[in-house]
């Protein structure tokens, strides 16, 4: 007799906010989200970003599933500071023994 497992599948979030457009830009900010419950990673929790670079995100099996949209700033606002604007979300999915 076999015994048959279920696999419980979960997400992980990433959200890296990079220097510019481009997914090999140095990563300025980010959030890490776990809905495996494995890990609590909180904002603020390390001084060091989890990559430095998008593409080292996708190099490690994250997959990008968002990019922000690229809008101009309106004529006579290019230097005003506001939102982190180059957002981009990655996910992982986690397989659990159930």
């Amino acid at each position: 007799m076999s015994t048959l497992t279920q696999q419980i599948v979960r997400q992980q979030v990433l959200v890296l906010y990079l220097s510019t457009s481009a997914l090999d830009s140095s990563v300025v900010g980010w959030s890490v989200y776990d809905g495996t419950g494995r890990t609590t990673p909180t904002t603020g929790d390390s001084d060091e970003p989890p990559y430095n670079t998008g593409v080292a995100a996708l190099q490690d099996g994250w997959r990008l599933i968002q990019a922000a949209q690229l809008i101009p700033p309106y004529p006579g606002h290019e230097y005003d500071v506001s939102f982190l604007k180059h957002e981009f979300l990655f996910e992982k999915l986690v397989h659990l023994e159930g």
